[in-house]
């Protein structure tokens, strides 16, 4: 597959970067190297084999999810800057440019 200029650029805005000259070429390059090694994956012959579920046999052990009220919305609420009834109020952090 071919990468072309208009990819990298949708790719680039869809990842909120920007790629000029020769970084637009190295991104070209490492891109379609990524595309090789997968179709050089498609060539093995997986027939018979089982999916992997865990990489190792060790299981993770989980605690009991038991729901404990520690602090009162009240007293969350009562130390944050600013608050609006039942909610913590935070500054505006991604803006959209389209």
């Amino acid at each position: 597959m071919k990468i072309t200029d208009e990819k990298i650029d949708a790719l680039a805005h869809l990842s909120r970067l920007s790629f000029e000259g020769t970084e637009k070429d190295n991104i070209r390059q490492d891109l379609e190297n990524i595309l090789a090694m997968c179709e050089k994956l498609k060539e093995v012959d997986t027939a018979g084999v089982e999916p992997l579920i865990y990489m190792s046999e060790s299981h993770t052990v989980l605690r009991s999810d038991d729901v404990i009220q520690d602090i009162s919305k009240a007293d969350a609420l009562k130390n944050a800057p600013k608050s609006d009834s039942d909610f913590f109020r935070v500054p505006k952090v991604i803006e959209q440019n389209d």
